[in-house]
């Protein structure tokens, strides 16, 4: 890989994109396994949907990278990954303009989600775009007032689920996709939480306040647990409530998260936390690959 990539491929953070992947899919999944009363899936607004949504979170993740330098959260001290512009790979200014470059690329990518479905594709991609650089920046940032995690929850879990199956449907939300959103939102906030675990003492040091330096370790810890089990709860009662047993299949990632929770507990903020990441990640995608397996199960009974 040329050098000159390599920052830049690093300031995207490529490990957080399934957050941005597993929504879409999981909005669009009952559409492609024909469970949407008829909704006929279209590839082409599922991949307009799919590439606009990644161009957001990369965005996010470059106004992040520079931000976060600008106000001095990422040190030479830090546990995670080194950051492109804290390391100084890449300029701030270079980085905010690939975030705004970001930002216009997943505008010209939604433009066939827009003849579709119109008006509130605008809005719920205008809304996106705002707080892709609202998160980090701006006179409210979310992620220094402790707010990360609900707002993964919210625009990576609901948003993007229920924006993604109304591309699909032209259809507002039922409870599969309030009970699929705040899965994959949960599931989704386990990065952001072990993340704020890990960076606990550098955060309070640069007045970052997230969750973790609000109410400290233990509370930390805590809500990495239910991020992990909440979504199996959720799946049980999805079996329940539609008497079908294959939405139960999502559980099975009980034994992930009870290592994941074994392991914050056990172990004090560092960079093994970097290994715990990884595992979250696949928690996600392992909740995507059996709500998949799932779902194509009941579409066949």
């Amino acid at each position: 890989m040329s050098h000159s990539l390599r920052p830049w491929l690093l300031a995207t953070r490529p490990k957080t994109l399934p957050a941005a992947i597993v929504p879409v899919w999981v909005g669009s999944a009952p559409a492609i396994f024909g469970l949407g009363n008829g909704v006929e899936f279209s590839l082409v607004l599922f991949l307009s949907a799919l590439a606009s949504c990644l161009c957001i979170q990369i965005a996010t993740n470059l106004f992040n990278d520079a931000i976060d330098s600008h106000k001095g959260a990422d040190t030479e001290k830090r546990l995670g990954p080194a950051r492109a512009t804290a390391s100084g790979m890449l300029s701030a200014r270079a980085v905010m303009l690939g975030a705004l470059g970001f930002c216009l690329l997943a505008a010209i990518i939604a433009v066939p989600m827009i003849q579709a479905r119109g008006w509130p594709i605008i809005a719920i991609g205008g809304v996106s775009l705002v707080m892709a650089f609202a998160y980090t920046g701006g006179p409210f940032p979310l992620a220094y007032r402790g707010m990360g995690e609900l707002f993964v929850i919210l625009f990576f879990g609901f948003l993007a689920v229920m924006g993604s199956w109304f591309v699909q449907s032209g259809e507002g939300p039922g409870l599969w996709q309030w009970i699929t959103g705040l899965q994959a939102g949960l599931y989704s906030s386990v990065l952001i939480a072990i993340n704020n675990l890990r960076d606990i003492d550098e955060d309070r040091q640069s007045r970052k306040h997230t969750l973790a330096v609000r109410f400290g370790k233990g509370f930390a810890r805590f809500e990495i647990a239910l991020f992990c089990f909440g979504p199996i709860a959720l799946a049980l009662f999805a079996a329940w409530h539609w008497n079908e047993v294959w939405f139960a299949l999502p559980a099975a990632t009980l034994s992930l998260g009870l290592l994941i929770v074994k392991k914050v507990r056990s172990t004090e903020p560092s960079a093994i936390y970097n290994k715990y990441l990884a595992m979250s990640a696949v928690q996600l995608l392992g909740f995507a690959a059996l709500l998949t397996l799932g779902l194509w199960a009941a579409g066949r009974s």
